[in-house]
């Protein structure tokens, strides 16, 4: 386990590229974001994200969501788009909104047991968009081991996962709340998890008021 400093916006060069190191042998890297910490895989790197569930004690058939550098990267990803959904990632974006789509057919990633959706947030956090820059969309979850409270601070994460995560990138504690999850897969917008983006706008903006 090595705990980095990534302080700064932008964050230092060296960091991002020992963590994108470290993501392209597979491994799951704990880090900050604008929410809380989060242990992120490159989920096109076959059995990366065993490993995460493994670490995190998580079962597959919570499927992971994913973290992007911006709206291209997401669009990458997803299969058709509504116009509610693409108005919320223009409007929340980059925030704690996760916008839950349709998966682009034949993408080779492995985000747990679902196959058909892929749930998608860029995050507004300099370490967390830099690093998704560098490596490409990251599956994460929050550092934690399933049913527990977030981690807030970067030891913290170090100490309750070890050598399960060999790299921790220190961005100072994080201790927003959660993203709101809105399912935009089909013509309304259903909320899945009260978070950091207010409800009532993402029904307006959704619906083009």
């Amino acid at each position: 386990m090595v705990v980095l400093a990534a302080l700064g916006d932008p964050p230092p060069a060296a960091a991002v590229a020992e963590a994108s190191r470290v993501l392209s042998d597979g491994w799951p890297v704990a880090i900050p974001t604008d929410t809380v910490y989060g242990l992120a895989v490159d989920p096109f790197r076959p059995g990366a994200t065993d490993r995460l569930f493994e670490a995190k004690r998580r079962p597959r058939g919570v499927t992971l969501p994913v973290l992007v550098a911006g709206l291209d990267q997401a669009l990458s990803l997803a299969g058709p788009v509504s116009q509610g959904a693409l108005a919320l990632m223009r409007r929340f974006w980059p925030g704690p909104l996760t916008v839950v789509v349709a998966r682009r057919d034949g993408l080779g990633v492995d985000l747990g047991d679902d196959h058909a959706t892929i749930g998608v947030r860029c995050p507004a956090h300099p370490v967390a968009r830099a690093l998704c820059a560098a490596a490409g969309p990251l599956a994460t979850t929050s550092a934690n081991l399933h049913g527990e409270a977030p981690l807030v601070a970067a030891d913290d994460v170090a100490s309750a996962f070890g050598a399960t995560v060999p790299l921790v990138l220190d961005g100072g504690p994080c201790t927003g709340l959660p993203s709101t999850v809105v399912d935009c897969t089909g013509g309304e917008a259903k909320l899945l998890r009260q978070g950091g983006t207010a409800w009532d706008e993402v029904l307006a903006v959704f619906s083009g008021r």
